[in-house]
């Protein structure tokens, strides 16, 4: 059983996916700060101070007991209230465009990479070229 469970493991594809997944998070956190920390406040400045990360609409009533701002959204969902938080929504899907943009720019990068690299002719190995010296000499000899 652990024979089979290793086998799995020591493959190439199993542990270059692993390697993926972890620069892959990596890259996540990256993106995620790109947007919280750098787009986000541009965008904010650019409609005059508008904070998306808070916006959001009540969907029932204010949790009994609760004593703070009702336009907190942290501190009404941390006590219970039922919320459509519409704009930690819009910040994430900003985050999955810029993300999926990112990806897709690596992907085409390493494609034509790749055509390029399948488009150059591969050179002749020593042992071939050797081989044509060896025939072109006897050729030669014969006469």
């Amino acid at each position: 059983m652990f024979r089979g469970f290793r086998d799995f493991i020591a493959r190439g594809n199993v542990l270059d996916l692993a390697v993926a997944v972890i620069i892959g998070a990596a890259f996540a956190t990256i993106t995620t700060s790109l947007t919280e920390d750098i787009i986000m406040p541009v965008i904010s400045t650019l409609t005059g101070g508008l904070d998306f990360s808070s916006k959001f609409v009540l969907l029932g009533s204010v949790p009994e007991g609760y004593t703070g701002s009702l336009t907190d959204y942290e501190a009404l969902k941390k006590a219970g209230a039922v919320m459509l938080g519409w704009g930690r929504f819009v910040t994430v899907v900003i985050n999955f465009l810029i993300l999926a943009f990112i990806i897709y720019q690596l992907v085409k990068a390493a494609t034509r990479a790749q055509l390029r690299k399948d488009a150059e002719p591969a050179a002749t190995p020593e042992d071939v070229l050797l081989l044509r010296e060896i025939r072109d000499e006897l050729r030669a000899r014969r006469g």
